[in-house]
């Protein structure tokens, strides 16, 4: 295709579509509208389903409802409406449905700055629906990667029957990059697998591999759904010895797999003793800063999260063995430094936020390594 000037938004939606995305509904938010907008347009034209519901849990429950009658689903939104979408993004949990939310953070809490950036929504992404819970949260850092992880989005929800969160913010949803995208025909993507014996089919079964396949809907198959603990085939159970196996296997699928799940960049630098960890809009203020810092001759570190849950945490212990401090900017008060601090101790780790709408600068990130 050829490079295209386009918002990361516009790039989320294409990066949805070429997923195999088939059913969008939602209702509109600043800064996450144009996500809708663009699906809107482009979805009748491959055979897909639009649909602008009353608000975000009605959004919610409908795309639940889509892929489990076969279509890849997503929605997008913004802080209030994600903090409306949590009791049913609890349900896809619990129930293994795959699906897509897209959170273009924005300031808070409460209605906040509706056109204001923020990375406020770090820790509700991962423990805003009660109860323990398995969550794949992706952050991009630019527009094309907007389009890649809303791929990996939608692979990772159908692969682990999961909901995925693809975390982004006003700054990279709204920010313009001239992009180059792959031919839609060429992007490849997971398939559900699909057991061609309805008979013998149980939903939930304890599968060696972790995730059972999803069902055909409406060719034979038959289980139940629920948002009660269930038994291998749905049925509501208070049996210890079905719902133990069932905690286990939902909450260990994705951690036998972090080798695929953790995506992340590293820029190390032999002999560094100070690295600085970021993800989302605030990794492009690392990188600049990391830029400065070399060109004055200071040896520093940088490790980019692309995947922010499951939290990363081998390269995150590999780093603090590296190191003597690591400095994590971010557009909040610190609220993935704490995930740092818990593998690397409170004691090397230096906080560089802010909850005011305005980007953490070069030079704060720069004051950060000399204090």
């Amino acid at each position: 295709m050829a490079v295209k000037l386009m918002q990361g938004n516009e790039a989320i939606a294409l990066g949805a579509l070429a997923a195999g995305c088939r059913f969008y509904a939602g209702y509109p938010i600043t800064p996450s509208t144009e996500v809708a907008e663009a699906l809107s347009r482009e979805l009748p034209k491959v055979g897909g389903r639009f649909i602008q519901m009353e608000d975000e849990i009605a959004s919610m429950a409908a795309i639940i409802g889509a892929r489990v009658g076969g279509l890849k689903s997503m929605t997008a939104t913004s802080g209030p409406g994600f903090s409306l979408m949590q009791e049913n993004i609890g349900y896809a949990a619990m129930a293994e449905i795959p699906c897509v939310i897209v959170n273009v953070q924005r300031l808070g809490p409460s209605t906040g700055q509706p056109t204001a950036a923020s990375q406020g929504d770090v820790m509700q992404s991962r423990w805003g629906t009660h109860g323990d819970h398995p969550i794949i949260a992706l952050s991009p850092v630019s527009v094309r990667q907007s389009f890649d992880l809303a791929v990996k989005a939608f692979d990772f929800s159908e692969r682990f029957r999961t909901p995925v969160i693809l975390l982004t913010d006003e700054i990279i949803g709204h920010m313009r990059e001239p992009v180059e995208l792959p031919d839609f025909a060429k992007v490849g993507t997971y398939e559900q697998r699909v057991t061609d014996k309805p008979a013998d089919y149980k939903a939930f079964r304890n599968a060696a591999e972790g995730v059972p396949p999803m069902a055909a809907f409406g060719t034979g198959y038959r289980y139940h759904i629920t948002g009660l603990f269930h038994d291998e085939v749905g049925f509501p159970t208070q049996r210890l010895d079905e719902i133990d196996p069932w905690l286990e296997r939902v909450n260990t699928k994705m951690e036998n797999h972090m080798n695929e799940i953790a995506l992340f960049e590293e820029d190390y630098e032999k002999g560094a003793r100070v690295a600085v960890l970021s993800y989302g809009c605030s990794a492009r203020t690392a990188r600049h800063a990391l830029k400065l810092a070399r060109a004055q001759g200071k040896q520093v570190d940088l490790l980019t999260l692309f995947t922010i849950w499951p939290f990363p945490e081998k390269q995150v212990e590999e780093l603090g063995e590296r190191v003597e401090r690591i400095i994590v900017p971010e557009m909040n008060l610190g609220q993935l430094a704490l995930e740092v601090e818990r593998i690397v101790g409170r004691k090397k780790v230096r906080r560089v936020g802010l909850a005011n709408g305005e980007m953490v600068t070069p030079q704060m990130v720069l004051d950060a390594m000399e204090g």
